[in-house]
């Protein structure tokens, strides 16, 4: 096979991107800030975009007049992140929170969060179980850390109920993490919500990409960024004209996984069941011709935009890929490289059809 060289992303601009992003908090259903963020940036580029009802926004990219036949194709990724909303104030004055998206609980005890009311105000507050100290509970290295054991101290003079509710904070307000991003020196990135703003950041680098080289796909390409992924249905509906899906999310590692957080992940399977093979074994053959470090791997425990998608009745051929991410859902990690490699791999499979 005659090598490809893989196109030059804009690694630094890729980072910045990532970063800004990930100081935006946007739990599923909270992620306007998000989107506005990202549809100024593909503005920027000259890249057209549109929200849909449910809030997740379509950049368009247009074709130079390859083969209707061939159809739209989709990129997708989600900026949506784990979350949680408020539940109930405490008489005593702290929080009782349910999870927005699927994570252990034990993996946000201790963690900085602020609470977003539904009149614009932010407070700061801190998860923590009731139990909170060994020196006071003779059980509080044992118990059971759920949802009914947890709660939120707020970082506010307040001492009952009334006075949490004077502050304008209510039952239903959203609560976001702190992402604690670190861009190292030596390339790994660690921070929370990777999962999937990483994507996200690398299909603006491709944009990017696009604008300066003054490169056009063949065929159409709709970039649909998501808002609902963490729960379920993020790209359930997808505009009609597209007949083939990539997913770009992120490449789950450990167990019997052979990936690293160095590696572009292809999935060939999820809990949902297999991905397209043409599809994968395109992705495959791009990623061994333009020597990206890459490794295929199956997702026992994992559902995608694009099985949304074909689970929302789409007629559609799908693949997934992504950065290799570690502890997802939990303090994740990745590297650079990684990420602009998957953008690498996004620009190949783009540009070949």
């Amino acid at each position: 096979m005659t090598p490809i060289p893989p196109p030059e992303l804009n690694r630094d601009y890729i980072l910045k991107t990532l970063e800004r992003l990930l100081g935006t908090p946007s739990p599923s259903g909270y992620c306007k800030e998000a989107i506005r963020f990202v549809r100024e940036e593909a503005d920027k580029l000259g890249y057209p975009s549109e929200v849909t009802p449910k809030g997740n926004a379509v950049i368009t990219i247009e074709g130079n007049g390859g083969s209707a036949e061939a159809g739209t194709l989709g990129l997708t990724a989600h900026v949506d992140t784990l979350g949680a909303m408020v539940r109930a104030i405490k008489p005593g004055g702290t929080i009782r929170f349910t999870s927005v998206g699927g994570y252990m609980m034990h993996s946000v005890e201790g963690e900085y969060c602020l609470i977003h009311t539904r009149d614009g105000r932010t407070y700061e507050g801190t998860v923590l179980p009731i139990k909170p100290s060994v020196h006071v509970y003779t059980d509080a290295r044992d118990m059971k850390r759920d949802e009914a054991n947890m709660e939120i101290r707020i970082d506010e003079p307040v001492k009952t109920k009334e006075d949490v509710e004077k502050l304008g904070i209510a039952v239903g307000d959203f609560i976001s993490w702190d992402p604690r991003t670190r861009m190292m020196p030596n390339g790994l990135v660690k921070s929370r919500h990777l999962d999937d703003k990483a994507s996200v950041a690398a299909l603006l680098g491709v944009l990017e990409w696009l604008k300066r080289e003054g490169k056009q796909p063949r065929r159409t390409v709709k970039v649909i960024i998501s808002t609902y992924e963490e729960v379920g249905h993020g790209s359930s509906y997808i505009p009609p004209d597209i007949t083939e899906m990539l997913a770009i999310d992120m490449g789950a590692l450990g167990d019997d996984l052979s990936a690293t957080e160095y590696d572009v992940s292809i999935c060939a399977k999820d809990s949902t069941g297999p991905y397209d093979y043409d599809m994968t074994s395109v992705l495959i053959g791009l990623a061994k011709g333009a020597g990206i470090p890459h490794a295929v791997d199956i997702y026992p425990h994992y559902g995608s935009d694009a099985s949304a998608a074909l689970h929302g009745g789409s007629n559609i051929r799908a693949a997934l890929i992504g950065p290799g991410v570690h502890a997802s859902h939990s303090m994740e990690r990745t590297h650079a490289d990684a990420i602009v490699n998957t953008g690498a791999l996004i620009a190949l499979y783009m540009m070949q059809g």
